[in-house]
């Protein structure tokens, strides 16, 4: 039997070694078949709180951690920015002391600031999830993509993975490279130089400017969207220039390796980055993604609240306890 979960927080891609992100996706794999049972619960986290902060706007994540919990039978609260107390002046420390009152076992937060979750971790005895900070990272969407390759392609090992779109305004770029990078997978940044940040191959990653050169051989293309409500003056000439020049569609698959697979976190602006018709097709991931981030999220939570492994994982989900 595998060590226990050695973390008390998910908060950052870079505290996971290999081994540590195999475990977390062996566990959903025992969890996604929760999900397509007729009754989709299980009582392991039974007794167990889970709150939700999210202070920025979500749907995918905040309704996957939601069943998440909920399908471990947990105890689980949703605040929201507009529905806390912050938007009445109050400050995230005082948000921490008022939830760390009321003990719980886990907070998920996602916060428009990055390092936000970090300072809630340092501050709370419970378990911490970063559900997503700023610009910084989203562990959790890349831990649920890498769930979603290794299903398709059967390996996260040696792959070529071209990530294309709005990469620095991206937490969802920089996650996926240091997760990948960890199996020796090839990750390749594409975007106008307007929308790649400085110095991106600190990352160690490839920097592409031509969308064509970057899905030369490419087994993964994952797609970001504008992140319009992030851009500080006018990065790039219009909507339909960049659709132009960097919106993928269907030939652009044969420029990619045959198996190529075609990704997106959501949510997609149909008609920029991506072609509807692309984002519909039997190469698209984008639904197995979504499928995949309750299961992951279910194998987060459970393993931070059990700190156990993910063989013990599996025996609850074919048990229900």
């Amino acid at each position: 039997m595998s060590a226990g979960f050695p973390h008390q927080h998910l908060l950052s891609i870079d505290q996971l070694d290999a081994t540590e992100v195999t475990q977390i996706l062996d566990a959903a794999a025992a969890f996604i078949e929760v999900s397509r049972r007729p009754v989709r619960k299980v009582p392991t986290l039974r007794g167990k709180t889970v709150i939700n902060m999210f202070f920025e706007a979500s749907t995918r994540t905040r309704t996957s951690f939601e069943l998440a919990g909920k399908r471990l039978s947990a105890d689980v609260v949703n605040i929201s920015g507009s529905g806390s107390s912050l938007s009445k002046g109050e400050s995230l420390l005082d948000t921490c002391r008022t939830v760390a009152a009321m003990q719980p076992d886990i907070v998920v937060i996602r916060h428009s600031a990055s390092g936000a979750p970090q300072f809630v971790a340092q501050r709370l005895e419970c378990s911490v999830v970063n559900g997503g900070d700023g610009a910084h990272e989203h562990p959790t969407q890349a831990l649920l993509d890498a769930f979603a390759i290794r299903q398709a392609l059967g390996t996260l090992s040696g792959l070529k993975v071209a990530i294309c779109g709005d990469i620095s305004h991206s937490r969802v770029a920089r996650s996926n490279a240091a997760l990948l990078r960890l199996f020796g997978s090839e990750v390749r940044f594409c975007a106008p130089r307007t929308l790649m940040p400085s110095r991106a191959e600190t990352l160690g990653v490839k920097v592409f400017h031509r969308l064509d050169d970057a899905l030369e051989g490419a087994d993964v293309i994952m797609l970001l969207r504008i992140q319009r409500e992030r851009l500080e003056g006018p990065l790039i000439p219009s909507l339909r220039e960049y659709s132009r020049v960097y919106g993928v569609s269907q030939h652009h698959l044969e420029l990619a390796s045959e198996r190529a697979i075609v990704m997106h976190p959501g949510p997609m602006n149909r008609g920029v980055e991506i072609h509807p018709a692309l984002a519909d097709s039997d190469r698209s991931l984008v639904l197995d993604q979504v499928e995949a981030g309750v299961a992951v999220r279910m194998a987060v939570l459970y393993l931070l609240s059990r700190g156990i492994s993910a063989e013990t994982v599996a025996q609850a989900a074919r048990d229900g306890g």
